[in-house]
């Protein structure tokens, strides 16, 4: 058996045959010249480390067939992932070496007995920025689009304004403040994932999915935008994720008082850190290695407040659009126990790299080493995906998607401008790393494969940027 994370969390556990199904769907669907290679059957039993590169081939069939547009955008491809994670959450027994599709790491624990979770009604809890509870009635098998739906419902959030939000994961510390998880992803059925963590310190919270703080005036238009935005702009700055001076605490306190939403909305946006994702604290190895560093999301960028070894502080900020490319790897320390325990309570060490354009010749790895690398992968990925969407004359208000004949699918628009996830070529004389070329001609522009990097990691772990091939020359 297999386990498949999904952004670091354990998603489902399958087969080789139900992937080789699913794999037999998709060459039925698209063709076997759009599908990859799928991991070949095996007469005879196979060897230890014939196990371990079927893993390996599996993640990076996984993988390949996820990044895809086409492929991973499918509703065959989607519709397996949400009946396996609907199987998959039943009853799991008896201790077996198993492998995992990256990123997450290896687990022990393989199915003996499964139970599929019944499709059935249930009540589900989303918390708003303010801790208020909306309470939905939804189906087990609902995904996180119908969940999504059924929120704005029961807020009566107009449907033109939904795609300016998404649900979280998120886990919930001591003081109230929370810890982001993950963004939930379309073949995810949110009630699964959160029940099946078994820890109420897990909730699902709806939140503003976009970077530019311009599409506030479109959700500030409607009643029920403003409350959702304002809610989440007073609990970042309870939780000190915006700074905020004396004079504008005061302000600030002033226009609550008055009830003046926009207007506190408005004074906000003018402060440092509005509308920016705050990460737990982590460890990067910049400007120095083994820095202590908390790291903000927002505004197309990422900022870092670096706690040097001789404890002196310095704060930075690292542009999307000057990242050429990122990755993230995981690992799992190998178990020295006896052949019944769990290897689960071992720590699995994410690490989020990135290579950025320091300066018009020279490029420079910065990494990350944070439980939390995976969801920072993401904001760089959401932030360039917003981009391309301005670059194309797209719109966030039609980013959503519609129920056709009962299904949902994506609008046209979004899917004309979402941007290719991956630098899919390890040849630096690619068209894009062409262009680049002529303008940076002092850089040496390397193949994705050849990054210099310690980690010995292949191509397709590499999220290629987009919109570093539009940098100016005023940008360097």
């Amino acid at each position: 058996a297999y386990n498949i994370h999904v952004n670091g969390v354990l998603h489902c556990r399958v087969r080789y045959s139900q992937l080789l199904g699913l794999h037999e769907q998709l060459r039925k669907e698209y063709g076997a010249n759009v599908v990859p290679a799928f991991p070949p059957k095996k007469i005879f039993t196979l060897t230890p480390a014939e196990v371990e590169q079927r893993r390996e081939q599996l993640e990076k069939y996984m993988q390949a067939v996820r990044q895809d547009p086409t492929l991973g955008g499918s509703e065959t491809f989607n519709s397996f992932l949400r009946r396996a994670q609907q199987v998959s959450s039943g009853r799991w027994r008896r201790v077996a070496r198993v492998a995992c599709v990256r990123p997450g790491g290896s687990c022990c624990c393989a199915p003996q007995e499964t139970q599929q979770i019944p499709t059935e009604e249930v009540l589900l809890e989303v918390l708003l920025s303010n801790g208020q509870k909306v309470k939905v009635t939804i189906l087990t098998s609902d995904q996180t689009e119908d969940v999504l739906e059924a929120v704005a419902s029961k807020l009566d959030l107009p449907d033109d304004l939904v795609g300016y939000f998404s649900l979280f994961l998120v886990r919930q510390t001591k003081d109230g403040a929370f810890s982001f998880v993950r963004k939930l992803q379309e073949f995810e059925l949110p009630y699964v994932s959160v029940s099946s963590l078994h820890s109420s310190e897990f909730r699902i919270i709806l939140r503003k999915s976009y970077w530019d703080s311009s599409y506030d005036d479109d959700v500030m238009e409607h009643r029920v935008g403003l409350n959702l935005l304002y809610a989440q702009t007073v609990s970042d700055i309870e939780h000190g994720w915006i700074l905020v001076n004396k004079e504008q605490h005061r302000q600030l306190k002033s226009l609550q008082e008055k009830v003046s939403k926009k207007e506190f909305v408005r004074l906000a946006q003018t402060l440092k850190y509005y509308g920016y994702l705050k990460f737990d604290p982590c460890i990067t190895d910049f400007p120095e290695k083994g820095c202590h560093v908390v790291v903000s999301a927002g505004n197309n960028e990422l900022n870092f407040q670096v706690r040097l070894p001789n404890e002196q502080l310095k704060e930075g900020s690292f542009k999307v659009t000057r990242m050429r490319c990122w990755r993230v790897t995981s690992s799992v320390p190998m178990s020295n126990g006896p052949a019944g325990s769990s290897p689960g309570k071992a720590e699995v060490k994410l690490e989020l790299a990135f290579e950025y354009l320091m300066s018009k010749d020279r490029l420079q790895w910065v990494t990350i080493t944070s439980p939390q690398a995976i969801m920072l992968s993401i904001c760089l990925q959401s932030m360039v995906d917003e981009l391309m969407v301005k670059k194309s004359g797209g719109s966030i208000r039609k980013m959503f998607r519609r129920r056709v004949n009962g299904a949902l699918r994506r609008s046209d628009s979004q899917q004309a401008v979402k941007s290719p996830p991956l630098l899919d070529s390890p040849d630096a004389a690619r068209e894009p790393v062409a262009k680049l070329s002529s303008k940076l001609t002092s850089v040496s522009l390397r193949g994705i494969s050849h990054s210099g990097s310690a980690n010995d990691v292949g191509t397709n772990d590499f999220h290629g940027n987009y919109a570093f091939e539009g940098i100016g020359d005023e940008d360097l």
